[in-house]
């Protein structure tokens, strides 16, 4: 069943066009991996696939199964994410900000998910540490375990193991491995040619091949 489908999509910003002639759906239970060179469009089709911006031409049309409040999402980090003047565990608990609208707690059940997330993600000795004094690597630890507590049935990020060792980088992937296979939807942009190879369901390259979509069998 398709979450959602782009057809003769063209993405970009008024004074330039980005990339163009995109059509392909994604799949409840994909892991979708979207690759390319800088500057092809990845991170602007993921803003557009999000709605943070607006398609140029050509639609995407989603199912009622494309739910934001089921989705967790891991953009790429900016400074003004770097200092943010936050606990580890503030950060971490947020990501149930979404399912919990304006209720000014969060729920046993929520507390202990997030625990045991960051255990997963190995910063749980870091709980009540300044986000701000943490390294480039273990603020995205951070913020990846924050996109999996948000995420109930999909998993959007951007670029998820910047600033990861390979260490850190294989046990992210066997995380995301397992979701997937639990059924959970993950759409990734990705410079890791061998995990879309190794992971995906489906590989979309941007660029010189511009829209190619690549299904593979697992």
């Amino acid at each position: 069943m398709a979450l959602l489908e782009c057809k003769n999509l063209c993405i970009g910003y008024p004074e330039k066009k980005v990339a163009e002639n995109l059509n392909f759906s994604i799949e409840k239970g994909d892991f979708f991996f979207i690759i390319g060179e800088n500057g092809s469009g990845k991170s602007t089709l993921m803003k557009t696939l999000l709605g943070f911006i607006k398609a140029l031409s050509g639609k995407i049309e989603y199912s009622s199964d494309w739910n934001k409040k089921e989705l967790g999402y891991l953009p790429q980090t900016s400074e003004i994410q770097k200092s943010f003047p936050a606990t580890v565990w503030e950060i971490l608990i947020s990501g149930f900000q979404g399912k919990t609208g304006w209720l000014p707690f969060y729920s046993k059940e929520y507390k202990e998910k997030a625990l045991e997330i960051l255990e997963t993600v190995g910063m749980s000795q870091y709980l009540k540490k300044s986000f701000k004094e943490l390294s480039g690597g273990q603020q995205q630890r951070v913020l990846f375990a924050r996109a999996l507590c948000a995420a109930t049935s999909i998993l959007v990020m951007d670029e998820p193991a910047k600033g990861f060792d390979s260490e850190i980088t294989a046990k992210m992937h066997s995380i995301l491995e397992d979701l997937n296979k639990k059924g959970l939807t993950i759409i990734t942009i990705s410079h890791d040619h061998a995990a879309a190879e190794k992971y995906g369901t489906k590989i979309l390259k941007l660029g010189s091949e511009n829209g190619t979509v690549r299904e593979l069998s697992k």
